[in-house]
């Protein structure tokens, strides 16, 4: 029992607010990459790899924290994550050498795997046909941390600061949000209950094995999702640490809070709007209507797929707006390429916990944890020194993402969708498991 009797919605605010903070610690490097470079000699490309770096620990460290979720419980393991990476924060307000820095930010960056924990810790106090709503909104909202980040950081740290302890904008921002980071960790220890009821906590921990961990890895709609979330989340990843640079470089926008304006707009289409995603999903499911009569009677999924659709498209929209040379319609693209991240990651975190109800969160880490990769991979395709322009990136990774919307569609065929959650990679269960339901 924590301090305060916790309830479904209570419970919601608490896992938002931490990963809300959590996205804003993660990119805080993202609005002061110009000093720094500045500061540490570093080139366009260098910066590509410093984004790159940000996504590194993050696939296997979201693995490994949804596992410990469903086993300890959500609130233990969201205090330790957060606990650690502010005292590295504050560390790396203090990094004389780049390399001490770049390590220090490489675990200042593992604040990402605090998704898959509150991912786990809502599901455990939502019912099924509101799991899409209530996900949508912790994400969706959470990830806005990284426009809060984009908007406040640059302002209240602007290039002219003076304070106690730093005479740099960047430390001083490294410092101070390794201290609310801090404080934010005892706040969820303390406040924090891991599920609705005993008995649900029980069914859960009791999941959390190595063997059940490996099926539930390899089944058809885990690979599917994992793969959705590389497209969608893994390039939200890559755009909230590469726009700001692309809109000062591509554009000759030497002004760093408004580079790092523009660049909010897609953080904001991004985060905002992610409770659509899994509003839409939970319509669907609930009033049993087929968008995509190919995939009749999986309307989760039917959604999944559109929303796909979706970002390989407004990918291709945004090379094109930035070959049209105006800063203002890449920045309307990069928008719609945010909304369309948005409606995707809600959908499929819609999908997640109604398709293992049981573990959440070992299923959540793998997907949010395979997802991450788009954010380590993509960065280094934009600022690739091979490409004639800034601007055709984004129509090559679309590009890459055309075999996974086909895979997607593959195992949405009704007969494969039954038993996604059962039939997979390395064997199948004669069982069948919620998927038939």
């Amino acid at each position: 029992m924590g301090l305060v009797k916790m309830t479904k919605w209570r419970t919601l605010l608490l896992a938002t607010i931490g990963f809300n903070f959590s996205f804003l610690i993660w990119f805080s490097f993202a609005p002061f990459t110009g000093p720094m470079a500045e500061e540490f000699g570093l080139s366009l490309a260098e910066i590509g790899i410093l984004a790159s770096a940000a996504i590194w620990l993050a696939p296997f460290g979201r693995i490994l924290t949804g596992w410990l979720s469903d086993k300890f419980g959500a609130p233990v393991v969201f205090a330790i994550v957060l606990g650690y990476v502010g005292v590295f924060s504050m560390a790396s307000a203090f990094a004389e050498s780049y390399t001490v820095f770049f390590v220090e930010r490489l675990i200042v960056a593992t604040a990402g795997i605090t998704f898959v924990i509150g991912i786990q810790h809502v599901s455990e106090w939502f019912e099924e046909e509101n799991l899409g709503m209530a996900e949508g909104i912790y994400a969706g909202i959470g990830n806005a941390g990284a426009a809060g980040g984009a908007l406040i950081l640059p302002r209240v740290f602007g290039a002219d600061w003076s304070g106690p302890l730093f005479q740099t904008n960047w430390r001083a921002a490294f410092f101070y949000t390794g201290i609310v980071s801090i404080l934010l960790a005892v706040a969820y220890y303390l406040l924090g209950e891991a599920a609705a009821n005993d008995e649900r906590r029980q069914a859960t921990a009791d999941n959390a094995t190595l063997k059940q961990w490996v099926h539930t890895a390899t089944r058809y709609g885990t690979v599917a999702l994992a793969l959705a979330y590389v497209m969608s989340f893994g390039l939200e990843l890559s755009m909230n640490g590469w726009l700001a640079t692309y809109y000062r470089e591509a554009f000759n926008t030497n002004n760093l809070v408004l580079a790092s304006t523009f660049a909010a707009t897609f953080s904001v289409a991004a985060g905002l709007l992610r409770p659509i995603g899994g509003y839409v999903s939970d319509v669907l499911a609930r009033r049993e209507m087929d968008i995509l009569p190919v995939f009749k009677g999986r309307y989760r999924e039917q959604w999944t797929f559109v929303a796909l659709s979706f970002i390989v498209v407004s990918m291709l929209v945004m090379t094109l707006a930035g070959l049209s040379g105006t800063v203002l319609i890449a920045v309307a693209a990069g928008f719609m390429v945010g909304m369309a991240c948005a409606f995707a990651e809600g959908a499929i975190f819609a999908q997640v916990p109604a398709m293992f109800p049981n573990s959440s969160g070992a299923v959540a880490g793998v997907v949010g944890g395979v997802g991450t990769i788009g954010g380590i991979t993509y960065p280094l395709v934009y600022s690739s020194v091979l490409l004639p322009n800034l601007h055709v990136g984004y129509a090559l990774v679309a590009a890459t993402m055309v075999p996974i919307v086909l895979l997607n569609a593959w195992v949405y065929r009704p007969h494969i969708a039954k038993r996604a959650t059962v039939d997979g990679f390395l064997g199948s269960s004669g069982s069948t498991g919620p998927a038939d339901d």
